[in-house]
């Protein structure tokens, strides 16, 4: 009953905050605003059902560090598309026409943040570490990581491979953060920096979405599995490689700290506290 009570909540946030943001229509001010008001309301309703359902304070989104934290994950995130855009590139799949437009740049922030936290919420703060308790970390890695790309399937221009690709690349790679670091501020900090540098600053499609154009005049061709064609970079092969060898890593990490859950544990072992770097 406390997944699905934390579910409905944090949904509830997330949906209203959808809807906000598409009726504004990309109005810069508006988009940024009802962004990150959404992403802030998501963490305050996040930590009340928590303390409600759980008797617990919610460490995981505890303030104290956040902002490090986040800025570790942003620069994880955004090295890896970094990264990806750059073999795409290197097989002329990928080229810059000019310059984009910062306006749609600064609507994106907004945008980014909302989606990347009610994200990372839902996926890694309600469903992976509750299903962790039964499953271990292993069992609840698999199962939040096809969920998060079954979740991307109805996207504009998503394919099965598009949608396994994002269950590897990133609902694998952002639950195995998780475990390794046991706060949501890092792989909320990995999912907005991916998300901005996609669609913020590259002007490459991102989950199939129709955003603003970002601070470059982006434009990937060629065949889909490398650019990952009309869905973005994140069905492209360079995009799973990446997320596979970022996900061995922090495994490794959370083997190394002891905080990989066995199936018949109760308690989630935490992370050193002065090693909460990735």
């Amino acid at each position: 009953m406390r997944l699905l009570k934390q579910l409905a909540a944090v949904v509830a946030v997330a949906l209203v905050g959808s809807l906000g943001v598409g009726a504004v229509q990309w109005n810069v001010p508006l988009t940024l605003v009802l962004g990150v008001v959404t992403a802030v309301l998501s963490l305050l309703v996040y930590a009340w059902v928590v303390r409600r359902t759980e008797r617990r304070a919610p460490v995981e989104v505890a303030v104290a560090g956040a902002a490090p934290k986040v800025g570790r994950g942003v620069l994880v995130g955004f090295g890896m598309f970094a990264a990806v855009i750059g073999a795409i590139a290197v097989t002329g799949s990928y080229r810059v026409d000019g310059w984009g437009s910062a306006s749609g740049a600064v609507a994106l922030v907004g945008f980014m943040a909302a989606a990347a936290v009610t994200e990372e919420l839902i996926f890694r703060g309600v469903l992976f570490r509750i299903v962790e308790e039964r499953l271990g970390t292993w069992g609840a890695l698999v199962l939040t990581a096809l969920l998060f790309g079954l979740a991307h399937l109805p996207n504009p221009n998503a394919t099965l491979w598009s949608a396994l690709a994002v269950a590897v690349e990133a609902g694998a790679l952002l639950a195995a953060v998780y475990a390794a670091t046991r706060n949501l501020w890092v792989p909320i900090g990995v999912h907005f920096g991916w998300n901005f540098a996609a669609g913020g600053v590259f002007g490459t499609e991102v989950s199939g979405n129709d955003t603003p154009q970002g601070l470059l005049d982006g434009v990937t061709s060629g065949p889909a599995v490398l650019s990952g064609g009309g869905f973005g970079p994140e069905g492209s092969v360079w995009a799973l490689l990446a997320g596979v060898a970022l996900t061995v890593v922090f495994l490794r990490i959370a083997r190394r700290r002891g905080t990989i859950m066995s199936r018949r544990s109760r308690r989630v072992p935490a992370a050193p506290a002065a090693t909460l770097a990735p």
